[in-house]
């Protein structure tokens, strides 16, 4: 009988099962798993997603199928979490359609006398040697010989990830429990919602190589000793790949999870969306910002000029930043409105031209960088009445930015619903993190330190004449 795919399988044991493109290409990664070809596998999803179900129900009832001499071994943050997991494992077993698929890899029935075991902890293939294991995190697994690991969810909530003292115990329990019990040919798939950046995931980046999953043609030979990583953001951020060719801003599920309903999580709580939701986690003591910028809900009196900065995108991948502000006569900067879009030029053109008639904002400078000098021409055409000018800028970024970050929150203020107005722009400010090369995104650090420095540290500025709103 001809094999079948993870997919089909997945399908044949459950009818009611529909399949997102997200998961059609999920379970192809599963599958290149449980064919052996992969070794060592990271893969990051929102919750909700259906990620459990895929890694630590479908796949070890697929693999024992497969080979029932195999001694799986399924973890998780609590034993009963982890039991839950072995005892769909076991329903699935006991199905005519897995029978039929299977007939070699059975377990003893519930009420049948057997020298085999079946319990939540430990479950026994008839006639084989096979095994699935149940074990809760810093669980023992002594004496037991794992082939394949999985790891699901070691964190239950961000109290537990946001503790040394718990991160500390999982990583003590990994490498002196879990990685004792492995062998030469030991299989291992770590698959989580993360919670912080020091997580097990990110304890082993720290150590070991770890490759991000971008193209099918990486299933093929991975070396055995490096990780793949598979990120599944909920809403695109990242550049298209051939396993993830979602255009920026689309859901990874949206007939689950909206690109609307995602963006009102995001509003509610950007750092924890960040982490959870994009797989990107910052510790909060590790923030260059964190939630700590000022706000205002009237603007002062005393207004001396309003402006405009203006850097355009990088790469295809950046974002055009655009940030109209309005400097009070005590030298505060007072955001007043923002385009930050990775749309293209053309649109970002007459975004911008809009905000700056909108807003008044009369003196703008525009970075020449990338494009940017043709930028401020068309600027020039479409706000005739404003005064543009461009700016090379030739200073080193990472520099620039962490030693004006103090500056920044003591005098840059946001509007006090900025947060809902600009989540893209929240979301990144907020979680924009200490280590430089941490971050994905420098766009919107690097227009507010641009704003500083023109307002407030250079000794040549030029205050404008001060006029009343």
């Amino acid at each position: 009988m001809e094999r079948s795919s993870f997919a089909e399988f997945a399908s044949a044991m459950m009818p009611t099962l529909q399949l997102s493109p997200f998961h059609t290409a999920y379970y192809r990664v599963l599958e290149a798993f449980a064919d052996g070809r992969i070794r060592r596998l990271m893969v990051t999803i929102p919750p909700q997603h259906g990620k459990s179900l895929g890694s630590s129900v479908l796949l070890p009832a697929y693999m024992l199928g497969l080979n029932p001499d195999l001694h799986i071994a399924i973890a998780s943050y609590s034993a009963a979490l982890a039991r839950r997991f072995n005892k769909r494992v076991q329903r699935i077993i006991d199905t005519e359609a897995y029978t039929s698929l299977f007939p070699d890899t059975t377990i003893k029935s519930s009420g049948g006398r057997s020298s085999h075991i079946r319990t939540a902890d430990q479950t026994e293939i008839v006639g084989h040697q096979g095994d699935l294991v149940a074990v809760g995190r810093e669980g023992p697994l002594t004496g037991n010989t794992v082939d394949v690991v999985i790891i699901d969810d070691l964190y239950k909530d961000a109290m537990e990830a946001n503790s040394p003292v718990v991160r500390e115990n999982c990583w003590e329990w990994y490498t002196s429990v879990v990685r004792t019990r492995l062998h030469n040919n030991s299989q291992e798939i770590i698959v989580f919602t993360r919670w912080h950046e020091e997580d097990l995931i990110g304890l082993i980046a720290q150590r070991e190589k770890v490759v991000t999953l971008t193209e099918w043609e990486q299933l093929k030979s991975p070396l055995p000793t490096e990780w793949l990583r598979l990120d599944l953001q909920a809403l695109k951020e990242s550049p298209a790949t051939e396993i993830d060719p979602r255009a920026p801003g689309e859901a990874l599920w949206p007939e689950r999870h909206s690109a609307a309903l995602l963006a009102e999580k995001r509003q509610l709580d950007p750092l924890r969306f960040e982490a959870m939701y994009q797989g990107n986690p910052n510790n909060k003591e590790g923030l260059l910002y964190g939630d700590r910028f000022r706000t205002w809900e009237h603007l002062p009196d005393e207004i001396v000029r309003r402006a405009n900065y203006t850097d355009t995108a990088d790469t295809g991948d950046d974002h055009l930043c655009s940030i109209c502000y309005a400097v009070s006569s005590e030298g505060d900067i007072y955001v007043e409105d923002v385009v930050y879009s990775r749309e293209r030029m053309e649109v970002t053109e007459e975004l911008t031209a809009e905000m700056l008639r909108r807003v008044g904002s009369r003196d703008v400078v525009v970075e020449s960088n990338n494009g940017g000098r043709g930028f401020a021409r068309t600027l020039m055409r479409l706000v005739p009445e404003a005064n543009i000018s461009w700016y090379h800028q030739s200073a080193n970024k990472e520099a620039r930015i962490l030693s004006n970050a103090s500056t920044v929150l003591r005098r840059v203020l946001m509007p006090a619903d900025w947060q809902y107005r600009w989540p893209d722009l929240a979301s990144h400010l907020l979680s924009y993190n200490r280590r430089y090369r941490a971050n994905r995104w420098h766009d919107a650090p690097d227009v507010l330190t641009a704003i500083v420095e023109q307002e407030l540290t250079r000794p040549n500025r030029k205050m404008r004449t001060c006029f009343k709103r």
